[in-house]
């Protein structure tokens, strides 16, 4: 940071944002933990924009290496830099809707912090949305683009295989709908905005599918360019990534009738049910050796413990996973598995009242108890959303 004071620093990158002009393009990073690159990014796309009235909105989940101060530094010396710093909110989608949000730039474009992204064809993507486009899509799946040097050949052949899944969810074709890299026409994403999911790691095939299921399908460009190796810190990939995205990619495939976060939150429920299973088993197994314990005494001890600890998994679990982005922590952490416990236990209320009421009708034992444990379901994840991670 010790240059971002110079003079000559300064007027080598000073934009027509800094002279009053309006922006007519916001660049929007979303970020945490990168404080190696935000300066080095803001350098280069200072050069690959170059008259081009334009601005940076950093959007930070509150990163623990500083990111935000550094970002904030910047925009003392450069009109055309500013930082949402974020508090108890994590996710790269709704950090991307917030930034989009936050200008009044006719166009915005979506870039990652870590420089893997190519900022020197953000005039080409420009270019093609004045001509006409509604979405232009930085691509390294057609033409020149190539994703090589930037993943290795496991991430290669994961993002392959991700990318065949969102096609198949599009409605139209695009060579690479798990990109991180577009620019979009701001009154195209106000459209659709109400309607995007808040919890997930890819916010472009959600704004193509919102909008082709919303009567609006987008017309698209495409402009390729080659992915490059991290500059600095480390990548955001990981199994909590990909399960976000399965359940991101369920939830389109069903019509967004059912939201990610219910799909996840059921997923942990059916881990909840196995773990439930085997610690009955094994509470059974240790209290079977006691004689002076009848069996209903030994079942009623073991159903208790199983239902206790199924319950303190899936509230962990679902913590960490479902509602990664709202995570509670410290006495709120505490206060939330308690609030847990009691919501599940009216759930299982809920669960025998409507099986019991189904049984009466139907005496179909398999209809009434499935839902029942739907009935369920629904009600523990509607009161746990708005009451324990709300």
């Amino acid at each position: 940071m010790t240059e971002i004071g110079s003079q000559a620093k300064v007027d080598s990158l000073r934009n027509p944002v800094a002279t009053g002009h309006p922006p007519q393009l916001a660049v929007i990073v979303p970020s945490f933990n990168e404080r190696g690159n935000i300066e080095l990014l803001y350098e280069k796309l200072a050069i690959a924009l170059d008259e081009t009235a334009w601005e940076m909105i950093v959007v930070d989940d509150n990163s623990p290496d500083g990111t935000a101060t550094v970002v904030n530094e910047m925009s003392r010396v450069y009109a055309n830099v500013r930082c949402i710093r974020r508090f108890g909110r994590r996710g790269l989608s709704s950090a991307c809707v917030e930034g989009m949000a936050s200008t009044s730039a006719p166009y915005v474009a979506v870039i990652d912090a870590d420089l893997q992204h190519d900022e020197a064809i953000l005039p080409q993507m420009l270019e093609k949305a004045l001509a006409g486009a509604d979405l232009v899509v930085g691509t390294r799946f057609a033409g020149e683009g190539s994703a090589a040097t930037g993943l290795s050949a496991t991430r290669l052949s994961g993002s392959r295989l991700a990318t065949k899944m969102a096609a198949m969810i599009a409605g139209q074709p695009i060579s690479d709908p798990m990109s991180g890299f577009f620019l979009v026409r701001r009154d195209i994403f106000e459209n659709v905005a109400p309607k995007l999911a808040n919890d997930g790691f890819k916010i472009l095939i959600d704004l193509i599918v919102t909008s082709e299921r919303a009567g609006k399908p987008l017309q698209i460009a495409e402009v390729p360019y080659t992915f490059r190796p991290r500059h600095a810190g480390e990548s955001k990939m990981n199994p909590l990534i990909v399960i976000q995205y399965l359940g991101l990619w369920a939830s389109k495939l069903s019509g967004g009738i059912l939201p990610p976060s219910f799909l996840l939150f059921g997923l942990v429920g059916v881990t909840g049910v196995v773990v439930h299973m085997a610690t009955l088993g094994a509470v059974t197994a240790g209290l079977g050796g006691n004689g002076a314990l009848s069996s209903e005494t030994i079942f009623v001890a073991a159903q208790i413990t199983a239902t206790m600890v199924a319950m303190t998994w899936n509230f962990f679990l679902n913590n960490n996973l479902t509602y990664s982005d709202r995570k509670l922590r410290g006495r709120k952490l505490v206060i939330g598995l308690l609030g847990f416990y009691a919501i599940c236990a009216l759930g299982g209320i809920a669960n025998i009242s409507v099986a019991s009421g189904i049984y009466e009708l139907r005496h179909q034992t398999f209809i009434a108890g499935l839902a029942g444990a739907v009935m369920s379901s629904v009600f523990n994840y509607a009161v746990t959303r708005a009451f324990t991670w709300k």
